[in-house]
């Protein structure tokens, strides 16, 4: 249904190799990424809440990993790591057109496992743990165009640095970045009929300044939805590339959810199931098809929903 009329990985580095000559080179590749892409695409999620509406989820969200993607997207073993987040997340509507945006995630437990041989019993690697509340974010998200045929969103993001980044006996447990995050985002979605069923599309482009040694980074995402009577079922895409301008050998001890010029590609089906017209349950599991400076096994949640209509 959707096609791509111009080599868009070309264009962009086109782009910012005469930026870079003119000394613009951040501007103008911040302007392609919330202009050019969604333009281009013309298909995230656009639509804001109404006024005094809003949606609110209770998630729990856990991955374990024992191997993990290097910085040349090959795979190596690791200590088993875990994490775990219990987060809240709540969209409101201030106005027909602002809507106020919390992820929160208030209990994160990070941790290391215990390593024991094999052979002899013994034990190789302590084991390790943190407890800490997780980096959070807000967000003002603005519907710039909000028709029944297509619907279009901004937003701005601040990342507040809530969490631990130096955790544990070596210090690389980490519930957090340690830094202050700002994201520009556009978003742009089409509802639509197949059959006799409800569906969607969304997508969205970022670009996420980062601060404290971290690299910028470009995020982009695809999503597809479908409504069957109480249940959606939806598949997202999400990809995130570093612009690699931070700091040389930085974080050099942190592969995984918060490590410095990370980069995937991340499917994401999910499931949800509406028990009443307010409450619900869903359940998603996301597993990363090429990667770097990240863990190399999936991540799951599940959680609880409320409208507020």
């Amino acid at each position: 249904m959707y096609s791509f009329t111009v080599n868009l990985s070309e264009f962009r580095w086109e782009l910012e190799s005469l930026c870079l000559k003119m000394n613009l080179k951040k501007l103008h590749t911040i302007l392609f990424i919330l202009l050019v892409v969604p333009l281009t695409l013309a298909a995230g999620d656009g639509w804001v809440q109404p006024r005094g509406s809003g949606y609110f989820k209770l998630s729990q969200y856990w991955v374990i990993a024992d191997q993990h993607y290097t910085n040349t997207g090959g795979i190596d073993p690791n200590a088993t790591r875990g994490t775990y987040i219990t987060s809240l997340y709540g969209e409101y509507g201030f106005t027909d057109r602002f809507t106020g945006v919390l992820y929160f995630p208030f209990f994160v437990r990070a941790l290391q496992y215990e390593q024991v041989s094999g052979t002899t019993g013994e034990v190789i690697l302590p084991g390790d743990a943190i407890n800490s509340v997780g980096d959070t974010q807000l967000t003002i998200k603005y519907g710039i165009v909000q028709t029944d045929k297509i619907v279009f969103s901004g937003s701005l993001s601040v990342g507040l640095p809530f969490g631990n980044n130096r955790g544990g006996q070596d210090g690389s447990l980490q519930t957090g970045t340690g830094e202050w995050n700002q994201m520009a985002r556009l978003d742009v979605s089409k509802s639509f009929r197949v059959g006799t069923l409800d569906s969607f599309a969304s997508i969205y482009s970022a670009f996420n300044n980062r601060t404290n040694g971290f690299s910028d980074e470009f995020r982009y995402g695809v999503k597809l939805g479908l409504l069957v009577d109480k249940f959606s079922l939806q598949v997202t895409v999400d990809g995130v590339r570093s612009f690699k301008n931070g700091d040389a050998n930085f974080n050099s001890e942190g592969t995984g959810l918060y490590s410095n010029n990370a980069e995937y590609l991340a499917i994401t089906p999910e499931v949800a199931y509406k028990i009443t017209d307010q409450w619900g349950i869903s359940a998603a599991f996301a597993g990363a098809v090429s990667g770097k400076l990240i863990f190399a096994r999936p991540a799951y949640s599940a959680g609880v929903f409320f409208t507020l209509n």
